[in-house]
Formats: C-alpha cells, sequence, structure tokens
C-alpha cells in the first residue's frame, strides 16, 4: 500500500514526519509524493496561528474530496488542541503516541475503528521516535528537545506540545552517529532548542561538547533557532574554536520595541537583546551570521513602537529576518487584546520590514565577496549548483554536481539574495 506525507509546519515537524515514514516504509509500505494517489495520507498539522489550522482543514478536506476512500491521518499540534475539527480523518494523533503512529495505521488497516489518541500533556516525557531518513534533503534535522515553558501572549505552542523536555544524550549520539552515514549537516532542532537537557543536567553546550568529541562522521552541525536569553558565553567561544558549528545563530527578536517585547511576555529588553549581541560578536567574531523572526502590527503597536523596531533592527546588523505580520490565534491572551491593527497596516509594515532585510543580506553578503567558503550542496538548476555557506549564505557554484557534499568555493559577487562561486 501507498502512503503520502504533507508537512505544515516547521523543523520539528520534518523531522516527526520523517520519523514515521520511515517506520511506515520498515513495515512495507510504499512511499509516494502528495499530489500522488495514495491509501494513505499523512498531515502534520501546525496550529501557530489561525491561518495555519485553517491551511491544516483545507488540506484535509482537499484529500477527502480527490481521494474519498484514502486512509487520512491528521498529526501534531492542531490536532491535539482541536481533535474536534478532525472531521475527515481516520486517525487523529496529537502530541503524544506519534513514534505509534505506523501501528496505528496498521489498526485502523485491520480493524477499520476510528483511532483518536488526544491526551492531556501533563507530565509528558520526550518521545524518542524511529529513525529518521532525509533522502530528498542535503542535511538533516535532529529533534533533541520538545515543548515550552515560556508562554509568549501570542503563542499557542505551550498548549498544544506541552512543557519542555529533551532526548536522551547517549540517545541523541546514537542518532547522530546513524544520520552523519548519509548527511554531512546536521541541524539541531527543537520548540526550545536552548534549554536542551535540563532534566539530565546538562546544557545544549553539554551536548554539542559530546556530539563534536563522539560523532566522527560529524562535518556541520547547525543550531536552527535559539533564544537571546539561552546562549552561553560557553557555546560561542565552543562556537569560535571549532569550525565544525556552523557560523550561523536564527535568534528571535520579535519586536524592538521594550513596550511591545512587555506585551509579548518576551523575557528581555531591546537595550538588553542589543547588548547580548553585542557580546556574541566579541566572542565568536564579528563575521558571524545572525538572523532573527521579527512580528508587525502586535496588538497596539503604534508607529512610535515600529519605529523603535526599525531602528533596533538597524542596530542589529541582522544578516536577514523572518518577517511576519501578527496573526491571531484563539485561546492566547494576544487574541484578544484591544488595538487590534489592521490588515493594511500591517500589509505596510511588513513591506518596509522586508526591504530592510534585504538591504542587511545585501551588506552582509558583500563583505565576502573573493573570500573561500565552504558549501553544502543541495541540488542543480539551470547549469549550478545551489548551497549554502557555514553562515548560511545561499550560493550558486558553476556546474552541476552531487547534492549533500561539502565544497570550498571562492565566493564572487551577490545578487538576487544569493552569491556565486567557483569551485576551488
Amino acid at each position: 500500500m501507498k502512503f503520502s506525507i504533507c508537512n505544515l509546519g516547521c523543523k520539528v515537524n520534518a523531522y516527526e514526519a520523517e520519523s514515521c515514514a520511515y517506520a511506515l516504509e520498515q513495515q512495507g509500505f510504499e512511499r509516494t509524493d502528495f499530489d500522488q494517489p495514495a491509501d494513505i495520507s499523512l498531515i502534520f498539522t501546525c496550529a501557530v496561528t489561525n491561518t495555519a489550522a485553517a491551511k491544516s482543514r483545507k488540506m484535509m478536506h482537499r484529500i477527502r474530496r480527490m481521494n474519498p476512500d484514502c486512509v487520512i491521518a491528521m498529526v501534531g499540534c492542531y490536532a491535539q488542541i482541536d481533535a474536534a475539527a478532525m472531521t475527515d480523518a481516520q486517525i487523529v494523533i496529537g502530541t503524544k503516541y506519534k513514534k505509534d503512529l505506523a501501528g496505528f495505521v496498521t489498526e485502523y488497516l485491520r480493524t477499520g475503528e476510528r483511532i483518536v489518541k488526544v491526551e492531556d500533556l501533563k507530565d509528558i516525557a520526550f518521545e524518542a521516535m524511529a529513525p529518521v531518513r532525509f533522502e530528498n534533503r542535503a542535511r538533516a534535522f535532529l529533534k533533541v528537545q520538545d515543548g515550552c515553558n515560556q508562554f509568549c501572549s501570542y503563542c499557542v505552542i505551550p498548549y498544544a506540545r506541552g512543557r519542555e523536555r529533551s532526548m536522551n544524550p547517549q540517545e541523541v549520539i546514537q542518532a547522530a552517529r546513524q544520520i552523519t552515514e548519509t548527511h554531512q549537516e546536521i541541524v539541531l532542532t527543537g520548540i526550545h532548542t536552548g534549554r536542551y537537557g535540563r532534566e539530565y543536567r546538562m546544557s545544549l553546550e553539554d551536548l554539542i561538547r559530546m556530539l563534536l568529541k563522539e560523532v566522527d562522521g560529524l562535518k556541520r552541525l547547525r543550531i536552527s533557532s535559539i533564544e537571546i536569553t539561552e546562549i552561553s558565553d560557553g557555546l560561542l567561544q565552543l562556537m569560535q574554536e571549532n569550525p565544525v558549528i556552523a557560523r550561523h545563530l536564527h535568534i528571535p527578536l520579535q519586536s524592538g520595541s521594550t513596550e511591545i517585547l512587555k506585551a509579548m511576555h518576551r523575557p528581555y529588553t531591546a537595550d538588553e537583546f542589543l547588548e547580548r549581541l553585542a557580546e556574541i560578536r566579541q566572542i565568536v567574531g564579528d563575521d558571524v551570521s545572525i538572523s532573527t523572526d521579527v512580528i508587525a502590527g502586535f496588538p497596539g503597536e503604534s508607529e512610535e513602537n515600529f519605529a523603535e523596531m526599525l531602528d533596533t533592527i538597524a542596530k542589529s546588523a541582522f544578516s536577514f529576518l523572518h518577517v511576519f505580520p501578527f496573526s491571531p490565534r484563539s485561546g492566547t491572551p494576544a487574541a484578544a487584546m484591544k488595538n487590534q491593527i489592521s490588515a493594511e497596516v500591517k500589509k505596510e509594515r511588513v513591506g518596509r520590514l522586508l526591504a530592510q532585510s534585504r538591504a542587511m543580506y545585501q551588506t552582509y553578503m558583500d563583505r565576502f565577496i573573493g573570500s573561500e567558503a565552504e558549501v553544502l550542496t543541495e541540488e542543480c538548476r539551470d547549469g549550478y549548483t545551489t548551497g549554502h555557506t557555514s553562515n548560511y549564505i545561499p550560493v550558486l557554484i558553476k556546474g552541476e554536481s552531487e547534492h549533500g557534499v561539502m565544497k570550498k568555493v571562492i565566493l564572487k559577487e551577490t545578487g538576487q539574495g544569493e552569491m556565486t562561486a567557483e569551485e576551488v
């Protein structure tokens, strides 16, 4: 029987989806592309905004219309917080029991009885999943942490994922060794990756030291996203000393206005954020790439607040921004706040932030013209091979080659958000 997978969420979702795919393949199921007919369709849902939840529902209904006999499994965050909306699904799995999804599929095919596994997340433990294969990706994700205790006022994820928990460090080492048999870059990921290891009395820094020491085939290690409050000086020193660790940190800012940060329940002020960025560059080096997430149009964001945002971002010298218009999520404090910003104003502010991001990225890339870099190749395109450097600059290398290998190149020119390069 054939199955397909659609991931509508984050890197953590991607890891979980690939793990479930591997488990199904081990049971004899055949994977096919999501746009192809399948006997079973797995939809890994997202609940971070109302729009994301609506996409999950639409995908479920679309599959049902296209293939009335298909067995649909709705999995993950949106299934956890609104199982009643999964009307077209025969299998509904929330945050627990994803590791057992393949077994539930087999059970449903045998009995024909609808399966719903959505349970309270109190005292939830980290769920070690099946091995993961990323056959069509140059880099592989490794989920080492799950859950969040922060409860930002706009975010539903603590309710959908539960409290913080981490993968056993020895299981991390084992999984990393397996991944490096086929991939040269591992991306450590989690909901709150920087808070790894509290229950094991260790830190993310400790885990990375273990990985560098005990995983021989590791060529590049990347941290997917980390909060400014969770970056230790020891971790920064390790980045500075060891070229295996990617020279790129993605650190969410969310707003550059201290007043809005307070309303968001973020644990820092704008000035504190900028001070820590300066310390990061002092330890790692000022060529380190630091990117961020920002939200435009949070409730109550005045023109003055937005001007503060632009000023903070300008002072930050980010390499690039991920920009999101504020989208209210039912059940969060921010959705009920007064002074909601109009769609027109949010769109205009998003545009200004994106223009600022493009200019900052151009400035950042220009400094590397003529320098040597290592690029992890990804795919071929019009006579070029695409890839990313350690500091996450997208590169076009002249000539076509296989994906997933490291190549030394000379960076040549910048344009359209990427650099051209020639192999050394």
